[in-house]
């Protein structure tokens, strides 16, 4: 959840099961009770002096899509390190305004870093993490592939493919910009593609050899 925890339910009955954080970076609670409702933190609603809260307003993750590998059995997501400043507001919505309800502004000193993090689903612990390099200004989604392969983006503009079990770099490619899609995977003719939206391009990468 953008709220800095990982949570499982029960597929079928909706039964809460386990919830963690999995940020580092989560001030706003001291956890999460048996029935997975967070422990909020005293001193962390925010006032017209603004309060200093974790994960940002962008969230520990957002639209950003995990993808799931059965074969290692973890679930692959990008997240955000950063904290920002809240503010309570008493400005009453204007209509057509962008009216957000309060304020918020960030921490220039304390930038934000987006990490691609396996997380194993039955105890909610982070198996291995690849840190992507750049301002923390990306959206960029994950996919995978059946041969044991993740593909993300990073905030320089690389479409990157990781080892899906130990998060090693494998290959990388720079798209010119900064990427806030999410990629995708497709096959025609037993030939599978890997296939990403940017800026104005959409830009497909063939996985097998050409004949």
């Amino acid at each position: 959840n953008r709220n800095g925890f990982f949570y499982v339910l029960d597929r079928v009955t909706g039964e809460y099961l386990l919830g963690e954080p999995f940020v580092e970076k989560l001030s706003w609670a001291d956890g999460l009770d048996k029935n997975g409702r967070p422990i909020v933190r005293p001193g962390t609603t925010p006032t017209p002096a603004g309060v200093k809260v974790c994960p940002a307003v962008r969230g520990a993750s957002n639209w950003m899509s995990p993808t799931y590998v059965k074969e290692t059995g973890l679930l692959y997501v990008v997240t955000l390190e950063q904290c920002d400043i809240y503010y309570s507001s008493s400005k009453e919505p204007v209509p057509d305004s962008g009216f957000r309800g309060t304020g918020g502004a960030q921490i220039p000193a304390e930038p934000g870093h987006l990490y691609l993090r396996a997380i194993d689903p039955e105890t909610a612990a982070i198996r291995w993490e690849q840190p992507l390099p750049g301002p923390a200004r990306a959206w960029p989604g994950t996919v995978s592939t059946a041969g044991g392969l993740i593909f993300s983006g990073d905030d320089d503009g690389n479409l990157v493919a990781l080892d899906a079990r130990t998060g090693e770099d494998l290959w990388h490619f720079n798209m010119g910009h900064m990427i806030y899609a999410s990629p995708m995977t497709w096959a025609i003719d037993g030939n599978q593609y890997v296939t990403i939206a940017n800026e104005t391009d959409i830009v497909t990468f063939g996985l097998f050899q050409p004949e």
